[in-house]
């Protein structure tokens, strides 16, 4: 099955399990949505992740949702912002940020995937992927 977007893809797959209030997401690995998950890991967005390996060369991103005591997700919104017909790249004094400081933006940088915190400490801009609130 071909996608177009994987990364929109990964954002979904997440999206919808923390609205069927699942425990695990199960999404195709590749090395960016490693990375986007463990800065999502970092912030506290999700308990945790793993991969797993498949049946070859398939690998899977086991991804653990984290709730709240009630059980209301963490993440309350996730938006993919740079888009395959249309990307969105930002120098490192545009970087938005997402309610108030609230929320995340993570960057593919040259520096690599980066958080908005972190893309500001270090003074590189790059192509905005998503936004977490």
């Amino acid at each position: 099955m071909s996608q177009t977007d994987p990364i929109a893809d990964m954002l979904l797959r997440m999206r919808n399990a923390q609205m069927a209030m699942k425990d695990t997401v199960e999404i195709p690995h590749s090395r960016i949505k490693g990375e986007i998950a463990s800065i999502l890991r970092r912030e506290g967005y999700i308990r945790d992740f793993i991969v797993e390996d498949g049946v070859p060369p398939r690998k899977t991103l086991r991804v653990y949702l984290k709730y709240a005591a009630d059980r209301k997700p963490v993440i309350q919104g996730i938006r993919r912002d740079s888009k395959s017909g249309c990307r969105l790249y930002v120098r490192a004094t545009e970087i938005p940020r997402v309610l108030s400081g609230m929320g995340l933006s993570i960057l593919s940088t040259s520096s690599g995937v980066l958080s908005d915190r972190d893309a500001r400490k270090r003074r590189v801009g790059g192509e905005l992927i998503c936004s977490i609130w």
